[in-house]
């Protein structure tokens, strides 16, 4: 049995185009950091405070992180004003299912709350579309520690780790899960990143998208299946 599904945002149950990436990358640019694609590219799923800091060090000035985290949110806010974040196919049917099962649905993310209240209000998730919403605002440290999943545990009632699923797209995203203590930890394809290095991290199962995960859990409720979990 699902109590939870605790689900990151961008790359998994919103399509942003990367918008995220390519505002963080100009960000920590401006501010004097040398960082390529691939240097971001290892903080997908991160707090973006953290992320910053570390991509300026590369190069920067360490004490321009607020200035640049205050540079990276205007980015991402015109990025989304030009073109709107959607909903990723199959995402409200997947939160129907989990629902069905009797199961909360909580979003983690590594964005801020100003960004995150923003992003839901464009796709009109701000009233009862999910149960619980976790930001890196919200917790000591953001992804790979546990925090999110247990803050979203807590705000959705949910006492059993047994019975929490977690899904994203980044390799930050199943640590988490992983160090949650989750029962189920999936990865998503929808964000991009290759299968093989999602595959190398710690997960229970890889899917293409969230549209697959309910799916997923009807194989995984078959008596064969259940022997084996």
């Amino acid at each position: 049995m699902i109590a939870l599904a605790a689900l990151d945002i961008a790359g998994t149950t919103i399509e942003e185009g990367s918008a995220v990436y390519r505002a963080l990358h100009d960000a920590v640019r401006r501010h004097g950091s040398s960082a390529d694609v691939a240097d971001v590219a290892r903080w997908m799923g991160a707090d973006k405070r953290t992320a910053i800091r570390a991509l300026l060090a590369l190069d920067g000035d360490a004490s321009a992180v607020e200035q640049t985290f205050v540079d990276f949110e205007r980015l991402l806010a015109e990025a989304y004003e030009a073109t709107p974040p959607v909903a990723m196919p199959g995402v409200l049917d997947a939160f129907a299912a989990f629902r069905e099962r009797g199961a909360r649905i909580a979003l983690t993310t590594g964005f801020s709350t100003d960004v995150t209240e923003q992003l839901l209000e464009r796709l009109g998730w701000t009233d009862g579309v999910v149960d619980a919403v976790v930001t890196t605002d919200d917790v000591p440290a953001g992804r790979p520690a546990p925090y999110m999943v247990h803050r979203a545990m807590e705000r959705t009632g949910v006492t059993d780790v047994a019975q929490v699923l977690t899904a994203g797209d980044t390799v930050l995203d199943l640590q988490a899960g992983r160090n949650a203590g989750a029962r189920f930890v999936v990865g998503v394809l929808s964000g991009g990143v290759p299968r093989e290095v999602l595959e190398a991290a710690p997960h229970t199962h890889v899917v293409p998208s969230i549209a697959d995960v309910p799916m997923l859990l009807d194989l995984l409720d078959t008596p064969a299946a259940i022997a084996t979990v």
